[in-house]
C-alpha cells in the first residue's frame, strides 16, 4: 500500500506533473527516549523560544535540561513574560518580536508555542532563514496553508517537528510497543476516549474549527499511531449534551462530543469518542484487541494511594484534571526528543507529515458528521492545489480548475510528486554515494 503521508506533500500538477524527488513512503515514526550521543565535543544548539505562555514554559524547562542544546533567547507579546522566562531559565535575551528569534544570526533552531493562527508564517519565517523548527500542533488551521509550510522547510533544507505530545506519553508507548513485538498478536481493533473534566467557555469554542479539529485530532492521531498505517476513510457523528449555549454555532462548533470509526488495511478498525466533559476527572485511555489479546490503559492519577471503606473502595483521589499535569512527562520528552535530533542530525521523530495527516483525518471528520456518510482521506487531499510546492490554495465545490490542472482521483497517484524532508534527502543521497561506489 502507498502511505498516505507519502501521498500528501507538495500537491504540485500544472500541466503534466513530475517529481520532485524519488518517492519514499512514510511510515509512522517510532518514538523512543533520550539517547544524545556524547562521543566527541561539539558545540551546543542554540535555540529560541517564541511564546512564553503555559506550553513555552514547559518546553523551556525541558530544553535547560537537555544535553548540548542551550535557549538564547525568548520572546512573547507580552515582554514582561519572556522577561519572567529569561530570568527564570537563565536566558540571556528577550524580546517581545518573534522575529527577532527568527531572524537571530546565533539563533540555530526555534520553537514555535505561539497562538495557533501564527504558526504557519512563523514556520515559514523559519525556514525562510534556515532555523530548523519545533512547532506545536497545528501547523495551520488551513489545509493548503499547512502544505505550504512543510514545503517551506523541506526546500530549505531544515528540519520541522511537530508537537503531537500523546505519541510521548509512556502509557500510549507501551501500547505502541506491545503492537510492534505482537505481544497480543495481530492488531483488529483500536479504541480510543478523550473526556475534558469540563468544558470550555463558549468563547473558546466559538471559532476554534470544531471538536474534531481542537479536539479529537489528538485521538485520531493516535489511532493511526498505534495502527502503524495509513488510514483509509472516516464515518463521525456528533451531538450537544452539556452545554447548550454552543447549538447555535456552525457545523461541529455546536458538538460537545463525537464519535468516529476509522478504517485501516487489513480490516483494522478504530473508534474514538470525545465528550467536553467528565464529571470524574480527566479520562484519556486507549485499548487495543489483538488476535491472542487485549491491551489497555488506565487513567493517570496523582498517587496511587486507594481507600477501602464500606461504601466505597478505590483510588483516594480523582485522576488528574488539567492536560499540563496529565501529560506534561510527554511534553518533556518530546523536547528532548528534539533535541536529539538536532544534536545528533538524526531523524525526527514527529513530522510535518504526521501532523498534515492529523488535520487531513479531521477534516474528513468534520465533513462525515456534516454530510452523513463515510468520507474517504483521499477526498480531503483531492481539495489542495499547489502552483508551486510553495504557493497552494483550497479548490472544495470549484468547478473551474486553473488551465492544465486536473485533480488527482487516486491516492495512489500522488506519491509521484512527492517532496522529501531533509533526513530522506540524506538517506537518499548516502544511497547514491553507495550505488556510486559500487557501479562507479
Amino acid at each position: 500500500m502507498v502511505r498516505l503521508g507519502s501521498a500528501l506533500i507538495a500537491i504540485f500538477a500544472v500541466g503534466s506533473a513530475s517529481a520532485f524527488a524519488p518517492a519514499s513512503q512514510h511510515a509512522v515514526r517510532s518514538t523512543h527516549v533520550l539517547q544524545m550521543t556524547t562521543t566527541e565535543a561539539k558545540d551546543p544548539v542554540k535555540v529560541g523560544v517564541i511564546g512564553c505562555g503555559r506550553i513555552g514554559i514547559v518546553h523551556l524547562g525541558a530544553i535547560n535540561k537537555a544535553p548540548g542544546v542551550v535557549p538564547i533567547v525568548v520572546s512573547n507579546p507580552t515582554v514582561s513574560k519572556a522577561e519572567d522566562a529569561a530570568k527564570k531559565f537563565g536566558v540571556a535575551k528577550f524580546t517581545s518580536d518573534a522575529m527577532e528569534v527568527i531572524t537571530d544570526p546565533d539563533v540555530d533552531a526555534v520553537w514555535i508555542c505561539s497562538p495557533s493562527q501564527f504558526h504557519a508564517d512563523q514556520i515559514k519565517a523559519c525556514a525562510a532563514n534556515g532555523k530548523h523548527v519545533f512547532c506545536e500542533k497545528p501547523i495551520a488551521t488551513d489545509l493548503a496553508e499547512t502544505v505550504e509550510a512543510i514545503n517551506a522547510c523541506n526546500e530549505a533544507g531544515v528540519k520541522l517537528m511537530i508537537g503531537l505530545q500523546r505519541r510521548f506519553d509512556p502509557n500510549f508507548l507501551r501500547v505502541r510497543r506491545a503492537i510492534e513485538e505482537k505481544e497480543v498478536g495481530d492488531t483488529i481493533i483500536i479504541k480510543t476516549c478523550s473526556r475534558d473534566p469540563s468544558p470550555p467557555p463558549y468563547e473558546y469554542v466559538k471559532g476554534g474549527g470544531g471538536i474534531f479539529n481542537d479536539m479529537a485530532v489528538h485521538d485520531l492521531d493516535m489511532t493511526r499511531f498505534l495502527a502503524g498505517d495509513d488510514p483509509i476513510e472516516i464515518l463521525a457523528v456528533g451531538s450537544c449534551h452539556i452545554d447548550k449555549s454552543i447549538e447555535d454555532l456552525p457545523g461541529s462548533e455546536a458538538f460537545d462530543t463525537a464519535s468516529c470509526i476509522v478504517r485501516y488495511p487489513n480490516g483494522v478498525s478504530a473508534m474514538v469518542d470525545v465528550c467536553r466533559q467528565s464529571s470524574y476527572g480527566y479520562d484519556q485511555r486507549a485499548e487495543v484487541l489483538g488476535t491472542s489479546g487485549m491491551i489497555a490503559t488506565d487513567n493517570v492519577y496523582p498517587n496511587t494511594a486507594k481507600i477501602y471503606k464500606n461504601d466505597y473502595t478505590g483510588n483516594a483521589d480523582m485522576p488528574f484534571d488539567f492536560f499540563l499535569s496529565r501529560y506534561f512527562e510527554a511534553y518533556v520528552t518530546e523536547t528532548e526528543a528534539f533535541c536529539e535530533s538536532l544534536v545528533n542530525d538524526s531523524a525526527v521523530p514527529c513530522t510535518g507529515i504526521d501532523g498534515l495527516v492529523a488535520l487531513v483525518m479531521s477534516l474528513a471528520a468534520d465533513k462525515s458528521a456534516a454530510e452523513g456518510r463515510w468520507v474517504k482521506f483521499s477526498e480531503i487531499i483531492g481539495e489542495v492545489y499547489c502552483s508551486s510546492p510553495t504557493e497552494c490554495s483550497l479548490i472544495a465545490n470549484d468547478d473551474m480548475f486553473p488551465e492544465g490542472f486536473k485533480p488527482v482521483g487516486d491516492i495512489n497517484n500522488l506519491d509521484k510528486i512527492v517532496l522529501p524532508d531533509v533526513d530522506q534527502k540524506k538517506e537518499e543521497s548516502f544511497s547514491d554515494k553507495l550505488k556510486s561506489m559500487i557501479w562507479g
